[in-house]
């Protein structure tokens, strides 16, 4: 794979907020700081999942956001800053391959390269 030549490694980072206008927060920040290439909003989603000893459920905004590994911690500084939750969901998931136009491409966005 190309990016791996490269020794640049492509991941998408996950994290889902309450609100609709939290996502389009979060999404446009990391995109005009070019911290990632591309972003996406899914929802709503109904997520389930354990908190303070209890099952819980909420419907949610999913935020996928495509970047590098290199650039993984201001990612998640980023979304941190302005994330409504305690004990925000961000997952890093590496991306093992993809057509190589789009990984030069978004490598091109958020390393200038």
């Amino acid at each position: 794979m190309e990016t791996e030549k490269a020794g640049v490694e492509v991941v998408v980072v996950l994290t889902t907020v309450e609100k609709e206008e939290d996502a389009e927060q979060i999404c446009n920040a990391l995109l005009e700081k070019k911290l990632a290439a591309c972003t996406q909003i899914v929802g709503p989603v109904k997520s389930r999942y354990w908190w303070e000893g209890k099952i819980e459920s909420a419907t949610e905004f999913l935020c996928i956001i495509k970047t590098v590994r290199e650039r993984y911690g201001e990612v998640e500084g980023a979304i941190r800053a302005s994330h409504p939750y305690a004990v925000p969901e961000i997952l890093c998931i590496r991306v093992d391959d993809g057509f190589a136009d789009y990984m030069k491409w978004l490598q091109k966005i958020v390393l200038g390269k």
